[in-house]
Parts: structure tokens; sequence; C-alpha cells
């Protein structure tokens, strides 16, 4: 039993060793004893991660639905050198006469396979370019400031992004919390009996750590601006979107967003197409189911 368990450390520090081996990187990218440590050799921007690193947030329309919703969605990202699928998971709660909400939401799950080009340009650790890995996930507080009024719809939104996305070596996620905050306003035109437009914009403000010794965090102009058209329980959507990082490294995504959502009683699917036009170089198809709880009373 004794030589058993010898020989079984052996053989697990031996496969330890191996995985430990970085000589390929270490020569690829010119990296000696003594130099910075890997990690600072990572751009923590949203050019050089993943589709879900710093992704751009969803621009909100200037008030809270007042429908509990828990919503499950499969997200295709294509791309050619970093194809990316991944399955994320949202949970809406309004409170308070539907005054407040919060709201959270993550990947749960991602599957990536990117090219020797890609991993080289993001300086990627991980050799082969495939596998799995969990996201962030953000926890939100949206407060109702004016809604029905002669003023227009107005929404606050303060988000905390946390660090629990893996598998930073494949350079998925940043492994760094970061948070935004932002009001979106909207005017409703129309009737519910015919149709309405809403048109709707979003400013606020983005930051988030990095790996930069002498500026460890970057803020960035959060910004969105679009319009929905709404009849019978249907909903067509167009908005653009981005933020604008003060370092100029790959941390100024901008991207069009197009969606239709459709709503019954207890439920509701939506499908939405992402295009990446600067920083940001997706092109991300996204199909919804969701489960519509009680109203708030």
């Amino acid at each position: 039993m004794r030589n058993f368990l010898i020989i079984l450390l052996v053989f697990i520090s031996t496969g330890l060793s191996a995985q430990e081996d970085w000589s390929w990187w270490n020569d690829l990218h010119g990296w000696e004893s003594g130099m910075p440590g890997w990690r600072n050799w990572l751009t923590i921007s949203p050019a050089y991660l993943g589709p879900n690193a710093l992704p751009v947030p969803e621009v909100k329309r200037g008030f809270l639905s007042n429908e509990s919703e828990i919503e499950l969605t499969a997200s295709n990202h294509f791309h050619g050198g970093d194809p990316t699928q991944d399955l994320s998971g949202t949970a809406y709660i309004p409170f308070a006469n539907g005054k407040i909400a919060i709201e959270m939401y993550g990947v749960l799950f991602e599957h990536y396979a990117y090219t020797e080009e890609i991993r080289n340009e993001r300086v990627s650790r991980d050799k082969d370019g495939k596998g799995t890995a969990i996201g962030d996930f953000y926890f939100t507080t949206l407060i109702q400031l004016v809604k029905d009024r002669k003023f227009p719809n107005t929404l606050l939104r303060a988000a905390l992004k946390t660090a629990s996305g893996t598998n930073l070596e494949a350079v998925r996620y940043s492994d760094a919390p970061g948070y935004f905050f932002d009001l979106s306003i909207s005017e409703d035109f129309g009737s519910a009996e015919h149709m309405v437009f809403r048109p709707y914009g979003m400013i606020g403000f983005y930051s988030w750590q990095t790996n930069d010794e002498l500026m460890l965090q970057n803020d960035a102009l959060l910004y969105g601006v679009g319009a929905d058209l709404k009849k019978n329980g249907w909903r067509i959507t167009g908005s653009w979107s981005g933020y604008y990082g003060y370092k100029n490294n790959g941390d100024r995504p901008m991207q069009l967003n197009t969606e239709v959502r459709k709503d019954y009683e207890k439920k509701a699917f939506r499908i939405q197409y992402q295009h990446g036009l600067h920083d940001w170089l997706y092109r991300t198809i996204r199909f919804s189911f969701i489960w519509k709880l009680n109203p708030v009373k």
C-alpha cells in the first residue's frame, strides 16, 4: 500500500510538472527569468479578451417592468478566429411597488476554440485554444426616478461586475472586478391599441480594474440610443451602443443591436443579433426563453 501511494504521488507530481511547462510560451513571447509575470503581458480590454469578458451593457429603456422574469439564453458568437458558444441566465425581480428592481445575470457555461493567431495576439497560455469556462456574474440595482409624467421616463442603473470568470490563462475573462452606472430615458408615442413607438437613450460611466501598475483602473464613457416598435405583444428593437475607454488599447467597443420579442401571458421569447463595429468584432445571435412571474403589487 505504501509503495502504491508513493508511485501515485510521483505520477501526480509528474503530471503537474508537465502542465506547468510554459517553455513554448516563454520562447514565443521572449520571456526570460526575472521579467514581470505573464499576467502583466495581457491587455485587459474587450479587443483582447473573449466576447463575454467586458461586454457592452444592455441599453435600458428608462422604466421598470412590474413583472419578475427568469431568462435562459443560448448564444453563438461568430468570429473567424474565436467562435464561441455559451449559455447564460438572468433573474429580474422588482419590488417597492415597481419603483426598485434587482437584476442578476452571467454566463453559466462557455465553450471556445480559437486559432493560434488569436492565441498569440492575446498572449494566451492555452496552447491548443480549446476549452470551457464560467463567466463573470453581475449584480444590478435599478431605481425608477420618473415614470408616466410630463418629463420622460428616467431610470438609474448601478451594476457590479464580479471576478468569477475562469480560465484566465485562455484570456476569456479579466479576472478583475468592475462597475458601471447610467441613466436611461424614454418617451412613448402612440397607443397600446394601435402601435407604440418608443425612442430611448442612455449615458453613463463604466470602470474596470486592469493589470497596469501605473493606471490600475480604466474608465469609459458609456452610451446608447435606440427605439422600440410595440404592437399586439410584439416588440421590434434597434439600438447603437458602446463605451469609450481612455487608454485606447482596444477599450472602445461599439455595436449595433437588433431584437424581436414576443410576449404571452406567462412567458416570452426573444431573438437578438449583435454586430460588432469596433474593438468587439463578433457577430452574435441569441435565443432566449423567458418565464414571467406574478407582477409586483
